[in-house]
């Protein structure tokens, strides 16, 4: 035992996970200061992303022209219509994802090593995206995407005049569960983008740059951008049927009685049989435009919070 305890303490490989982990809350405070940073700058990708999801009669050409025609028709300003909801949404929706997921992944360490499995890792991950999806990610994005569909200059005639006011009606005319429409599909979308990004993330970390949770070295802002970039990647191609179905789903106003898309399995069923196979993954270009680079937005300011408390604290206090 004796010997045991003394190697897990030398200074040779085994000794980096049993190293004091960077704490939940600074976790949770990198990821809402990536958010905010995020939102702002690619909220007009979204928004082009979400007018091609609900584009069921070929109004827009192509990302280029609904960009061009939004902004011609609407004005620049529309381009970050919904930004208030959407940066609330993702500096929430990031707080708890990093706070939530380092909780998880303290509760899947073995507790003797203090290591953590791949598989622990994707589980940590996957139960992080649950979590954000049924909190935050739904009702912000129905809100979201109820404005972003609007489409006109007067305000005058647009139905909901901004995100109070949006929330306010469809809870007054569809009751509560209006805001979370659609949270079937976001929960999957979710739980296994998050499962995949937080693995991929800690893998192209360690393979590219050599770096360890607990190690003390910092990543230099272009270094996490790339390991986000990365790792933001595969997500939205094996998502993208939920991402639509979701974007559907949210949009339907439930207030007129029938409604078209029923469920998720529904949905699906509908756009692969009205639309065909591709329509379950319209606005995938857009999406691969604005997850990946946002992920590597949000991973470089992340990572100079949480490396620099690693460096100050941990890394000092190990030495």
């Amino acid at each position: 035992m004796g010997e045991e305890k003394r190697e897990g303490q030398s200074g040779g490989d085994r000794s980096r996970p049993v190293k004091p982990s960077i704490p939940p809350y600074m976790k949770a405070i990198s990821g809402s200061l990536g958010g905010v940073v995020e939102a702002c700058c690619l909220q007009p990708i979204d928004v082009i992303k979400t007018r091609l999801q609900l584009d069921r009669s070929g109004t827009y050409k192509g990302i280029l022209h609904c960009g061009t025609t939004v902004t011609r028709t609407e004005g620049v300003r529309a381009l970050w219509k919904g930004l208030t909801p959407f940066a609330t949404h993702l500096t929430l929706k990031y707080t708890l994802r990093m706070g939530s997921n380092a909780v998880f992944q303290s509760a899947f360490k073995d507790p003797k090593t203090g290591t953590i499995s791949n598989r622990g890792r994707m589980a940590a991950g996957f139960g992080a995206g649950v979590l954000e999806a049924l909190v935050i990610v739904t009702p912000f994005e129905v809100v979201k995407i109820r404005l972003q569909q609007q489409k006109g200059l007067s305000p005058e005639l647009l139905k909901y005049k901004g995100p109070i006011h949006c929330a306010r009606t469809i809870i007054r005319e569809e009751g509560l569960r209006g805001l979370w429409a659609g949270a079937a599909p976001t929960v999957m979308r979710n739980g296994t983008n998050q499962a995949a990004m937080f693995t991929a993330k800690n893998a192209f970390d360690t393979i590219l740059w050599k770096k360890h949770e607990g190690d003390g070295k910092v990543l230099q802002p272009w270094q996490s951008m790339i390991s986000g970039f990365l790792a933001g990647t595969a997500g939205p191609v094996c998502t993208g049927p939920f991402d639509v179905v979701k974007t559907r789903l949210m949009a339907q106003n439930r207030s007129g009685g029938e409604i078209k898309y029923k469920g998720m399995l529904h949905a699906i069923r509908t756009i692969f049989a009205e639309e065909g196979l591709l329509a379950l993954w319209k606005g995938l270009l857009p999406r691969l435009m604005r997850i990946p680079p946002g992920q590597a937005i949000m991973w470089a300011v992340a990572d100079q919070v949480t490396g620099l408390y690693e460096k100050r604290y941990l890394h000092s206090a190990h030495i």
